[in-house]
């Protein structure tokens, strides 16, 4: 099953996804489609909403980014080969205790070639369930906080260019424009 990433503008990308309460083939298949296509386009994350589905269903793979981050995956430290691509779906995040914000250029499959700054808490912890619903707790920092935060954000129906100041959104207006102006020329 080859996936479509929807582009800015499309509906399903402002709708809040449903709560995952089928763990089967299906949504395992779905799992697997959106892996394949993060991957086809180079990303890091990826939400259900991204390829016309409103569920809470997201995928990260940072295996091969650079590791500026921490993470403790079920209060153990396992390599990221053992646990990605990671599949998340219903996801909660708490940022942690005494987090700082950090800047951080943003960019979104949903967004081609337009990004921008972006202030996100560094350190969280996010209670999920895998494709199976088997739970699980991860605490993360760095650009595997940001990617959930990015991903859980699409789950929600929020939209990254909405967490940027009014000076950086201003710099890439123009572009979103022409963007969405495309978007609804495709739909024709």
């Amino acid at each position: 099953m080859s996936l479509r990433i929807v582009h800015y503008n499309e509906p399903v990308l402002r709708k809040k996804g449903e709560k995952v309460i089928a763990f089967d083939a299906s949504l395992a298949a779905l799992a697997t489609a959106m892996v394949d296509a993060m991957h086809e386009a180079a990303g890091i994350g990826l939400a259900a909403q991204q390829v016309g589905r409103a569920l809470q269903l997201c995928v990260v793979d940072l295996r091969e980014s650079d590791a500026d981050f921490a993470w403790e995956f079920d209060g153990a430290r396992p390599p990221l080969d053992l646990f990605m691509p990671l599949v998340l779906a219903n996801p909660q995040i708490t940022v942690r205790p005494g987090t700082g914000e950090n800047v951080y250029e943003e960019g979104c499959l949903s967004f081609p070639k337009i990004r921008g700054d972006v202030v996100r808490p560094d350190a969280i912890t996010v209670k999920f369930q895998d494709e199976r619903g088997v739970p699980h707790v991860l605490k993360c920092t760095g650009l595997f906080s940001r990617c959930i935060q990015h991903e859980v954000d699409h789950l929600n129906g929020v939209l990254f260019i909405e967490r940027m100041d009014k000076k950086t959104r201003a710099a890439i207006d123009e572009a979103v424009k022409i963007l969405a102006k495309d978007t609804k020329a495709a739909k024709k």
